[in-house]
């Protein structure tokens, strides 16, 4: 597989305690773990693909030995089949990946798994182990604390397809049976070479950067509006971060829509 680069729009939604809509543009890699991509040299600082920046360290410490690691661990063994990946690089030494989803195929080409890696603006990270079909979405108990407005409580739905033409991830945070915050990814395909990766830096310049930047500012808006803070730790359910939502964890949730209406159609003002 020949890696590709979609650009991406990416809309936040919040429906509780307020509504709070943004969006924004920027693009992922898509990837294979055995064959990254080998960029000239000159164009490295744009596009860093690093083990530290995901999973936990392995004997084998590369990207591909982090996820069969991590595999092993929980018993599952692809017998050196792909894995693919769609995540933020490095750029200019900036690194920022809220979400990093890995296919996971074994030596035959089926789809065993899917790993859903979170990350947070605190430097943890948390691993979601998914069964291979997210369709309809799976539910998975929420475990990392990613947000100053965001407990632990509550459990996600998670629908992400393996990309081909069009990425497509919606990612929802449900308390209640309601949905309080709905996420989407959604960009078209395009090969990665040089005059793209080029391009991007036009179109998302120091894309980790100003992402993390917009979370934070975000951030300031709801604390404006008064959006409760929940302090790191005040949850007692609050899993360790390096604890793993095991796949026969991953429970599926009846079919239906996540969202009930276009996020452009509830806008804040």
């Amino acid at each position: 597989m020949r890696a590709a680069i979609y650009r991406t729009r990416i809309t936040h939604l919040r429906r509780a305690p307020v509504h709070h809509y943004f969006e924004h543009r920027s693009y992922s890699w898509f990837v294979d773990l055995d064959a990254l991509p080998r960029l000239p040299r000159w164009l490295r600082p744009f596009a860093g693909f690093e083990a530290r920046d995901h999973l936990w360290e392995a004997p084998r410490d590369t990207l591909r030995g982090r996820v069969d690691a991590f595999l092993a661990g929980k018993g599952i063994d692809l017998g050196g089949g792909t894995v693919t990946a769609l995540m933020q690089p490095r750029v200019l030494g900036h690194v920022f990946n809220p979400l990093t989803l890995y296919w996971c195929h074994d030596s035959n080409g089926v789809l065993r798994c899917i790993i859903a890696e979170a990350h947070n603006t605190h430097g943890d990270r948390h691993a979601y182990l998914l069964p291979p079909s997210t369709d309809p979405p799976v539910m998975v108990d929420k475990k990392l604390y990613a947000s100053p407005f965001n407990g632990v409580d509550g459990h996600y739905l998670v629908r992400a397809p393996e990309p081909d033409e069009r990425l497509d991830v919606t990612v929802s945070l449900h308390r209640e049976q309601q949905p309080a915050f709905v996420v989407t990814l959604r960009g078209s395909r395009r090969p990665a070479g040089i005059r793209q990766v080029l391009a991007m830096q036009i179109v998302a310049p120091l894309a980790p950067l100003m992402n993390a930047l917009s979370t934070r500012v975000q951030g300031a808006l709801l604390w404006l509006r008064r959006v409760p803070v929940v302090p790191r730790g005040s949850d007692e359910r609050r899993a360790p971060v390096e604890t793993v939502t095991r796949l026969d964890a991953g429970r599926r949730c009846p079919a239906g829509p996540i969202l009930t209406r276009d996020p452009q159609e509830t806008r804040s003002p």
